[in-house]
């Protein structure tokens, strides 16, 4: 039984931090490309980092400098480290994992407030 199941997620102030962690199960997770994604409210899910089986990483242009996505496949595990944290960066998070099918978790809550 494929499974993602993201936790970090909460309540922070601006300019603070938090981590997010991905952990997968019942897939070949060092075959998968990963990514995060957020959504607002009412809105489509965007792609905010992807870092591929082979380790490459790329970020949506407005959380470059502030967040770097990894993983490591010996514990089935990818990551996403937010620093500088804005009001703006306040959405529901969810991982994706990418190849001989399509993985979402069921996302985090990060709100930036205060």
């Amino acid at each position: 039984q494929e499974n993602l199941v993201e936790s970090g997620g909460g309540l922070v102030q601006p300019g603070g931090s938090l981590r997010l962690d991905c952990v997968a199960s019942g897939i070949a997770f060092a075959s998968y490309d990963m990514a995060w994604y957020r959504q607002y409210p009412e809105k489509f899910r965007e792609m905010v980092a992807i870092i591929t089986s082979g380790g490459s990483t790329d970020y949506e242009d407005s959380v470059k400098g502030r967040f770097t996505t990894s993983r490591d496949n010996a514990k089935s595990t990818v990551s996403l480290q937010m620093n500088n944290l804005l009001p703006n960066d306040t959405a529901v998070y969810y991982c994706k994992a990418d190849f001989t099918a399509v993985y979402w978790g069921q996302g985090t809550q990060v709100t930036v407030s205060g």
